[in-house]
């Protein structure tokens, strides 16, 4: 795999996550799931759909998290 999963909530990460990192985390997790860099043409839509789907929860994840102690991390 080219890269690893990173943490994608603060203060792990300094700004917030965006769609693009949400997508990249996704892509990677389906990834190393599947075992395959890129799918199989008959396989392309299953792919992109778990890809999409990760995506998604990940993004509700994030959204739904309450990370305490967070502000008082930033402003040291």
């Amino acid at each position: 795999m080219c890269r690893s999963i990173k943490t994608l909530r603060p203060p792990a990460l300094p700004e917030e996550a965006t769609e693009d990192d949400i997508r990249a985390a996704a892509l990677q997790y389906v990834r190393k799931v599947s075992g395959f860099r890129a799918p199989a043409a008959h396989n392309r839509e299953v792919f992109e759909r778990a890809v999409d789907e990760i995506a998604r929860a990940t993004a509700e994840l994030l959204d739904g998290l309450e990370v305490r102690g967070a502000a008082k991390a930033q402003a040291s």
